[in-house]
């Protein structure tokens, strides 16, 4: 690779038992002050709605606290879901977090619900909403960087302020083929979401994207992976921690969603058929040594030809989900801040 592996941070405020849900949010903003003295790129949020197992809703409301706390980093929505809003708003929220974060703001936009169908309905009446999500980033993207919307469109002549001299950067999320072709015509920035799908169609969508991509937004295409990954002091404290994710995850499956279980509760036995999926999931985690876990990390980075990795954590204790992100970033060499 032609420069170091950079590390970023996805973080979902997890629900965790025993604790409050208000706790999962300023675990949040403390996690992201720690990320940024470590040395990490950005810090990103997602947003998902009436799941009990995250609780990160807002990413936007998250990221201007963060904003007030932090100097460097770059903060981002991993993403606003775009069908849910309107482009305007969603472009005068993320110009309010430009103005107090300069130049630190990424606008990651999705078109997966990030919840179910009856709460989908709730945030948007409209069945047919996703299918106007292209025009959808096309608005967006112009009311951000202050371009104008063509004569004839009813936003013609409307701006999103406040303008400031830098602008909000829009990313383009996805795990399938359909976000990596739409941020290669727009020429968009794409981050593939590796943990939602274990990888699979990651290769194929980066490369989709590459293809298709014309110079836009960036003259050349830019990439990054979403990777859930986990580090300990030792392999064995790893896996050990890993079984609060693995459970959950084994859940899922069955449509069980519930908060994250401390490692010595979620162990559980598992059907033939889940202690298969259980099986496979582990033979793909990134979960080990800060040492072993960054070797895979830069083995995946040099096989689909990017630079830059977005590590997601859960844990069910927040002191070993910081202690994760120190680990890595020691074993990756950032600088700190």
């Amino acid at each position: 690779m032609s420069r170091p592996l950079r590390l970023s941070v996805l973080d979902q405020s997890v629900a965790c038992a025993g604790r409050g849900q208000d706790e999962s949010i300023r675990h949040t903003v403390t996690l992201a002050e720690h990320c940024e003295r470590l040395g990490y790129q950005r810090f990103w949020l997602s947003e998902h709605h009436s799941l009990p197992s995250i609780v990160g809703t807002a990413p936007e409301v998250l990221m201007a606290a963060i904003a007030a706390r932090t100097e460097r980093i770059r903060i981002g929505s991993a993403g606003v879901m775009l069908p849910h809003y309107a482009p305007f708003k969603v472009a005068e929220q993320f110009r309010v977090l430009d103005a107090l974060a300069p130049g630190r703001i990424d606008l990651g936009v999705g078109r997966a619900p990030g919840t179910d169908y009856r709460t989908s309905q709730l945030l948007n009446p409209d069945p047919r909403a996703a299918e106007r999500f292209p025009q959808q980033v096309r608005e967006l993207q112009a009311w951000v960087s202050g371009e104008p919307l063509p004569e004839g469109h009813a936003g013609h002549g409307i701006q999103a302020y406040p303008r400031a001299e830098t602008a909000p950067q829009v990313w383009m999320l996805g795990s399938s083929g359909y976000g990596a072709q739409l941020a290669g015509h727009f020429g968009l920035p794409y981050s593939f979401a590796h943990f939602i799908t274990d990888g699979e169609g990651c290769a194929e969508a980066l490369e989709l994207y590459r293809h298709t991509f014309q110079p836009g937004v960036l003259a050349r295409p830019q990439a990054n992976v979403c990777v859930w990954a986990l580090a300990a002091d030792t392999e064995e404290e790893a896996w050990r921690l890993f079984a609060s994710r693995e459970r959950a995850r084994v859940d899922r499956q069955t449509g069980r969603f519930g908060p994250l279980l401390p490692p010595e509760e979620a162990v559980r036995a598992y059907a033939p058929a889940e202690e298969a999926f259980r099986q496979q999931m582990r033979g793909r985690a990134m979960v080990g040594s800060a040492e072993q876990v960054v070797q895979k990390l830069q083995a995946l980075a040099e096989a689909l030809a990017i630079d830059e990795i977005v590590v997601i954590t859960w844990t069910w204790d927040p002191q070993a989900q910081r202690r994760s992100y120190e680990l890595l970033a020691q074993a990756a060499a950032l600088q700190p801040a």
